[in-house]
């Protein structure tokens, strides 16, 4: 149905919405040195492990 695909559509949207509210958080604690380079790595690692995402870094190694 037409519904569902646009209630699946819209909840990854709004998921992705999440993850970059999120990790504009960690960045925001990053540079004001409230957590370590090692901290802001390993959480955007689980954050974007759990939420399903991908990683920059690891778009650019798939696409090649």
């Amino acid at each position: 149905m037409v519904t569902d695909e646009f209630n699946t559509t819209d909840r990854k949207e709004k998921n992705h919405q999440l993850y970059l509210k999120q990790k504009a958080i960690l960045d925001a604690f990053l540079v004001r040195n409230a957590i370590s380079r090692k901290q802001y790595d390993k959480s955007l690692h689980d954050l974007t492990e759990k939420m399903g995402e991908t990683l920059p870094a690891e778009v650019s190694s798939e696409a090649v």
